[in-house]
């Protein structure tokens, strides 16, 4: 019997894909974002061990709300493809109980992405940075494995959300989301919304909890105003460049 490592479940998620939503966040992540809020979720032998059927016996419960907000299901974590035998278990029950499902990851997982794409309906990708050094600067690891992620999305129907926290000295300047929006037109795929979401140090805490060095300690959260300015930007930039496409095509 295949059995999965959890760090929690929240019911009633308004955030985390369309409609009202459960979100289950696994345990396990190959990278450490300087960022990161969750850094509880990084071990793969924390959390709490249960089978796909405990998880979907739990979301099934709030089929009702789904079905009257168009909501569903998000894996997270952690990472979800970190587990993906579990994982792939778990979206085949939801789709049997005829539960949309959503899959929040930054593309490293382990194993083969294929079928676990045919059973999902939404992916929410996490782009980190718009180059391999600035993912290894970020996030300790090169942008290899989502690269290779990104090859079985492109042969998947699966819709896609991209997101991309914005940090401020390091991913907030007008040439790179420049560069954001150029990767999101050409090597991304079947893409619906693009989130630019703000540094926050709301995690500092956990870090402090954990005896962790908080890496980004001396930076202040992202202005709202820019943001705004910059969700506008990529907005308009991907617009320009889905046209231009179109009239190459």
């Amino acid at each position: 019997m295949i059995k999965g490592k959890i760090h929690s479940i929240e019911t009633m998620g308004l955030v985390d894909g369309p409609g009202i939503r459960v979100v289950v966040f696994f345990q396990g992540c190959k990278l450490r974002c300087a960022y990161c809020h969750n850094p509880d979720t990084w071990c793969l032998s924390g959390g709490t061990e249960m089978t796909p059927e405990e998880i979907v016996q739990k979301i099934v419960r709030f089929k009702p709300y789904f079905d009257r907000s168009s909501g569903g299901v998000t894996f997270s974590g952690g990472d979800p493809l970190i587990q993906p035998q579990f994982l792939l278990q778990c979206l085949k029950l939801c789709k049997l109980n005829g539960i949309h499902t959503a899959i929040d990851t930054s593309g490293f997982g382990n194993g083969d992405y294929s079928e676990i794409l045919e059973y999902t309906d939404l992916v929410l990708l996490d782009i980190k940075h718009t180059s391999s050094i600035g993912y290894v600067n970020l996030t300790g690891r090169d942008a290899v494995d989502v690269n290779l992620f990104l090859q079985a999305l492109r042969k998947s129907k699966s819709r896609v959300w991209v997101r991309h926290v914005v940090v401020p000295g390091i991913t907030d300047s007008v040439e790179h989301i420049t560069k954001l929006s150029k990767i999101i037109s050409e090597e991304v795929p079947n893409v619906d919304k693009v989130e630019l979401l703000p540094y926050h140090d709301l995690g500092v805490s956990k870090y402090e909890a954990l005896g962790i060095p908080y890496k980004l300690k001396d930076v202040h959260p992202m202005d709202s105003e820019k943001l705004k300015e910059l969700q506008l930007l990529i907005d308009n930039l991907l617009t320009t460049n889905k046209k231009s496409k179109s009239q190459i095509a």
